[in-house]
């Protein structure tokens, strides 16, 4: 087993040592529709076998119930993985159906204090701010992530979807380990500004939805007639209406690189994300959402995959061409503020 196991990298100067590949749990009890709770277990399992260290997931995952749900496997291995999860998405006192993003330290406090609970553990090792609230200054929102480092219940602080200033602003106040945003071959606004920032300042990045959220793997094309109506997927635009089929067709050469390696086209997907480390000279962990152990093992295999330069040539005119933004509203994106 232990040629099947992924190699290590630092996540960020001085930041955890962890798997080049992580494992996104959001999917183990929300937003995709019906899980298999034993199976998504054994996929916990299996990750750790393979290398995969760094388990990422958030507050807002089922109201807590992510955490919930990882809480006897991290504490069953507290000392093999590094624990990430979030905060920023607040229920709307006015409708509770609705969220809203909240950055201010008070509610930093309450939401830490609301993930260790739910986990079981004393110390969260990599703590993000999962969306930004542009009404309160970034060097507010750290100085109290900070705080929470002194008393030790966080290790490293991360920020999810931000942008280069703001991630150069946040660095000021402490040392930030990852960042994390969307990132893949259908998904590279990301290239315009906060790659580069993080390269310059030594942060790691934390590619999710590496896979698509599932498209580039080819599972599904149209979200509207082949997902439950419960997945979250069926509301994003480029895997619906006349977006889907048109995104479809620009999976050829996924295809055929995935032929030619003797690979799958999720695979191909991974390779290609893992590659940007050397690109943009910064480390890379991609953390591709799974609840099945024969995933994790294909997921895992890509790392072994290298694309050469003909290969990345034929890949690079995609994400140009996809029809359809990653959300149907883009202003709690980094994109949305750059």
């Amino acid at each position: 087993m232990g040629s099947e196991k992924i190699d290590t990298v630092e996540l960020g100067t001085g930041g955890p040592r962890v798997g080049v590949q992580g494992l996104g749990c959001m999917g183990m009890s929300f937003a995709y529709g019906p899980t298999d709770a034993d199976e998504a277990r054994a996929t916990l399992e299996r990750a750790l076998e393979l290398g995969v260290t760094l388990y990422d997931t958030a507050d807002l995952y089922g109201n807590g119930e992510n955490e919930k749900f990882l809480g006897p496997f991290l504490r069953d291995h507290r000392d093999e993985v590094v624990l990430a999860t979030k905060f920023a998405l607040a229920i709307d006192s006015a409708d509770p159906n609705k969220r809203v993003i909240r950055n201010d330290p008070p509610y930093i406090r309450q939401a830490v204090e609301g993930s260790l609970r739910r986990l079981g553990v004393d110390t969260i090792d990599l703590y993000y701010m999962h969306r930004r609230a542009p009404s309160v200054p970034i060097e507010e929102t750290v100085g109290a992530m900070a705080a929470l480092v002194a008393e030790g219940k966080v290790k490293h602080l991360g920020l999810s979807e931000v942008t280069a200033s703001e991630l150069r602003a946040a660095q000021s106040v402490h040392p930030i380990a990852a960042v994390q945003s969307e990132w893949s071959l259908f998904s590279r606004d990301v290239e315009n500004g906060v790659v580069a920032a993080a390269a310059e300042l030594g942060v790691g990045f934390v590619p999710y939805s590496p896979l698509g959220r599932g498209f580039l793997t080819g599972s599904f094309v149209h979200a509207e007639k082949e997902l439950s109506s419960d997945d979250f997927r069926r509301q994003q635009p480029r895997f619906t209406g006349d977006n889907a089929a048109a995104n479809a067709a620009l999976l050829e050469p996924v295809r055929a690189l995935a032929a030619a390696h003797d690979a799958t086209p999720g695979q191909i997907a991974l390779a290609w994300v893992q590659q940007r480390a050397e690109t943009h000279g910064l480390s890379v962990v991609p953390i591709p959402g799974t609840r099945r152990r024969t995933r994790i093992e294909e997921n895992t295999a890509a790392t072994r995959i290298r694309l050469t330069g003909d290969e990345l040539a034929l890949l690079e005119p995609i994400a140009g061409k996809v029809a359809g933004g990653r959300y149907a509203d883009m202003t709690f994106t980094s994109a949305g503020r750059e």
